[in-house]
């Protein structure tokens, strides 16, 4: 019944890569020189249909917390140079400690078709992940992005910029980073460092001002070579395509990866599971499509369809541990107060596929309300 129901609400989909290819921080600064204070709070409260354990107790049946509650400074200097600052005080993260989100300074000697940025900040691989957070069309990126575009911030040194006379027809990004994930070095004796570093990408054509198609890569090893000189690999590419017209926005993105090295969740073997330079290797893949509609009463509904593969190999779904397929539809609702407040309303469906004949059906639906306001 879940599967037919998500088909039926998802026919006449199309797709996107929708805002403008934004810089690696979320705003960009102004030209008059003045430092700017700006930043984002999201509150939430989440009802989990979990269903019960076997005493009777509701599972994770309700709660409220912060999502995001970031602030952060950001300017221009003389001449040709910014710098961008942005804390996250949410604490729901780092044991509520606060910590350096992204810190940077770019350099555009050659105004918007060059520019140099150095410091961390997100990776360019992914449409989604490379939406702002208080951009965001649902409450969640979809799994595909969490599983394959992550990890979402590096320290890295990017070349970005764009073409195009009256607007971008071209924008790209080239990044090497550390691979190593949020504030960690890369070095051979650190964890999971190597001196190697991973190499990411992105580009953007947009052939008329309505339609936006992106592609892009990433690759890095992690960890040592073992004894038999063998290393582990993560191989990640990207396409996603956008349309943004009549008040419509249509968007869509899938991402595929390769890990060598990875062991497979649960004691499974992984559906495509090969060997590859005496390591196992794991195909994962997936999907989201959505659409939007803007009314004239600052009402936004919105219907998103995503699927995720992981091969057998373990992720998280609403902080559950699984290794088989699932699909996801949300049901969302967005309000805006005005261009500074809105209000999010997102009814998560979700549905698990069958693996070696046996169904991985059970009760994992949530439904979320966030409230934003930006500064």
């Amino acid at each position: 019944m879940k599967k037919s129901l998500i088909i039926i609400l998802s026919i006449g989909l199309f797709f996107s890569i929708s805002k403008t290819m934004r810089a690696q921080g979320c705003d960009t600064p102004s030209e008059d020189g003045k430092p700017q204070v700006m930043g984002y709070i999201q509150p939430e409260f989440s009802y989990y249909l979990f269903g019960q354990d076997n005493n009777g107790n509701a599972v994770k049946p309700s709660t409220f917390y912060f999502r995001r509650a970031r602030v952060g400074v950001m300017g221009t200097i003389p001449y040709d140079v910014s710098y961008y600052v942005m804390l996250e005080l949410s604490p729901i993260y780092k044991n509520g400690y606060p910590f350096l989100l992204d810190a940077f300074v770019s350099y555009a000697p050659f105004g918007k078709y060059l520019k140099f940025s150095f410091g961390q900040f997100k990776s360019p691989f992914g449409l989604e992940l490379n939406t702002p957070c208080y951009a965001l069309y649902t409450i969640n990126r979809s799994t595909p992005s969490e599983q394959l575009a992550s990890p979402y911030r590096e320290l890295q040194f990017m070349l970005l910029g764009s073409f195009g006379k009256d607007r971008d027809i071209v924008s790209y990004k080239l990044s090497i980073l550390n691979g190593t994930g949020l504030g960690k070095m890369d070095a051979y004796n650190v964890p999971g460092g190597n001196n190697q570093k991973d190499l990411a990408g992105r580009i953007v054509v947009a052939p008329v001002d309505f339609l936006k198609i992106g592609a892009g890569f990433r690759y890095g090893l992690w960890g040592k070579k073992d004894a038999n000189g063998n290393v582990k690999s993560r191989s990640r590419y990207g396409a996603d395509i956008s349309f943004e017209k009549w008040n419509f926005i249509l968007q869509g993105e899938y991402l595929w990866g390769k890990d060598v090295g990875e062991i497979a969740g649960g004691g499974g073997c992984g559906g495509k599971k090969s060997v590859n330079a005496g390591y196992p290797e794991y195909n994962k893949s997936g999907y989201m499509i959505q659409a939007l509609y803007m009314t004239p009463y600052r009402l936004q509904p919105v219907i998103k369809y995503e699927y995720y593969d992981p091969d057998g190999t373990d992720y998280k779904m609403l902080d559950e541990t699984q290794n088989f397929p699932q699909s996801t539809t949300t049901f969302g609702l967005n309000y805006f107060i005005n261009d500074w407040t809105r209000i999010q309303f997102n009814y998560l469906y979700n549905a698990e596929k069958q693996t070696n004949g046996n169904v991985n059906e059970y009760a994992n639906d949530v439904f979320i309300i966030q409230v934003q306001a930006k500064f």
